[in-house]
């Protein structure tokens, strides 16, 4: 099991916010910004580049989930906004081999990113 799948399993404590048929999100443990959020889908895709043409539903449902967390935060306003980032790869600051959506918030966030 992922670090992601014992939190949904409840075998790992986290601060979760928001939780569905198809998702899971909590507050990330180390944030990088003043809203910081993970949001994952409850079916365990290793990463966005494996995903296949069945998974459709789930990544709808979890950029769905996003826009419901970001409401639930207060931050779903164009005068305050977020940002999402999904990491593929090592490259790409993938930690945990589970697809998830942080939610980044709270802060004027540059671009580019990185």
């Amino acid at each position: 099991m992922t670090l992601f799948e014992k939190i949904i399993a409840r075998e790992i404590p986290a601060q979760i916010i928001y939780e569905d048929e198809w998702a899971c999100a909590f507050h990330d443990i180390s944030p990088q910004a003043p809203i910081h959020v993970l949001i994952v889908p409850k079916k365990a895709i290793p990463r966005v580049g494996e995903a296949v043409a069945e998974d459709q539903s789930q990544l709808g449902a979890l950029l769905l989930t996003a826009g419901k967390v970001a409401s639930q935060l207060g931050v779903n306003e164009r005068s305050t906004g977020f940002r999402l980032v999904i990491n593929n790869g090592v490259n790409a600051g993938e930690t945990v081999p589970h697809l998830h959506v942080h939610l980044l918030a709270g802060r004027s966030l540059d671009w580019p990113p990185g």
